[in-house]
């Protein structure tokens, strides 16, 4: 019998209210004062009542925020490194009394959720920005969406009634008990996450094919929720990863899910946070590359490897699989790290990603050594569609 991977803190939690449960929460609701919340709740939202963010039950309370800004630990105890916080207007927040219960409705009406108000309090944008994302830089995108906010944040327990709905690759969208089902299904004891909001080139498919080395699948688990503007659109990543997956690995040993959270661009702290989700979907291995989950230089290159150590043993059971920034070496003739060649830096290859988009956008595929070209081709494709319209008509 397989064994997987405890969820952190030991629990798998379910919030999502069916059968009589659900119908009986949908007509209470109807009666309850509401807020519209939009699409960062709405990935809180779907992650707290799957089971991604276990061990929350809900959103967050002062004492849990505090300590976590701070200390990086939940009230608890136990690790946890980004407030998920339900920041509201104060003329929302005086619609609910502590105690009380509040409806979740989503931008099209939609009631998903009913929070039970165990508090609400002020929002210390300038601690929240500080010490998650090191910096009070609106610039940043993620200090920008805190500064965006509401100035005060409910908190409590979340029953969930409707989970935000999804009318793209159905399959791929796996609850963290279907995950691990489906490892235990495999055979899978030892399985490697992978966290991405880009589409892969040939550096991440290096490092993703070091780690099936050592491991028994991998988990291609691509970010799908709330992403910068500027950021490859999923439906166009995912493309890229079944093209990908089809062409160019054994397919008994990859499985594609989607990871519905919404991205923070809080670098190391946000490398934490997407280890610990992919532990509760039953990942025992987690890829951490070169500046994960970073933006522009807020962040130092390995910054995100070396918070790991921050922590004591046995806070974090997944274990973190540390990467150099690989690239194409003319030298050797194939992908390779600092660690694995001694090269000089005129014979690697790399490419960033701005002169990446630049070629793509002008139709000129980027040199293979970076990307295959089937990759290349469904990005080409993309960016006229966008450009120019489905019909071709600018």
């Amino acid at each position: 019998m397989i064994k997987s991977i405890p969820p952190h803190g030991g629990k798998l939690i379910d919030r999502l209210a069916v059968g009589a449960e659900r119908e009986a929460l949908l007509q209470i609701a109807r009666s309850l004062p509401a807020v519209t919340v939009g699409d960062r709740a709405l990935s809180d939202i779907e992650m707290i009542a799957t089971g991604g963010l276990s061990p929350l039950e809900g959103f967050m309370g002062r004492e849990d925020f505090e300590t976590v800004c701070e200390h990086m630990h939940l009230a608890t105890g136990e690790a946890w490194t980004i407030p998920i916080v339900l920041p509201v207007s104060e003329e929302e927040a005086d619609r609910v009394k502590i105690g009380g219960d509040l409806r979740l409705d989503g931008p099209d009406g939609t009631a998903h959720a009913v929070l039970h108000v165990t508090d609400k309090f002020r929002h210390n944008k300038r601690q929240h920005a500080i010490k998650v994302y090191k910096t009070e830089d609106q610039a940043h995108p993620g200090v920008a969406a805190v500064h965006e906010s509401g100035d005060v944040l409910l908190s409590g327990p979340i029953r969930v009634m409707n989970l935000p709905a999804h009318a793209d690759f159905v399959t791929y969208r796996l609850t963290p008990a279907q995950s691990r089902k489906a490892f235990v299904d495999k055979g899978w004891r030892r399985v490697v996450g992978f966290q991405t909001r880009n589409p892969i080139h040939r550096a991440h498919e290096y490092i993703i094919k070091c780690a099936l080395e050592i491991t028994d699948g991998l988990f291609l688990h691509p970010l799908m929720g709330a992403t910068k503007s500027d950021d490859i659109p999923g439906d166009v990543r995912m493309r890229c990863y079944e093209v990908l997956i089809d062409g160019y690995f054994p397919r008994d040993r990859v499985m594609i899910g989607i990871n519905p959270a919404a991205m923070r661009y809080a670098g190391p702290r946000e490398a934490i946070f997407h280890a610990l989700i992919r532990q509760n979907c039953g990942c025992t291995h987690f890829i951490v590359g070169r500046d994960h989950a970073g933006v522009g230089n807020y962040y130092g290159t390995y910054d995100a490897q070396l918070i790991f150590d921050e922590f004591e043993a046995g806070e974090i059971l997944i274990e973190p699989l540390m990467f150099e920034h690989s690239f194409f070496c003319r030298k050797t003739g194939g992908m390779a790290t600092s660690k694995t060649t001694n090269s000089s830096r005129d014979d690697r290859i790399f490419l960033s990603g701005t002169a990446v988009r630049e070629m793509l956008t002008a139709g000129q595929y980027p040199p293979a050594e970076f990307t295959r070209p089937e990759i290349a081709q469904t990005l080409i494709e993309a960016m006229r569609v966008r450009d120019t319209g489905p019909t071709g008509a600018i």
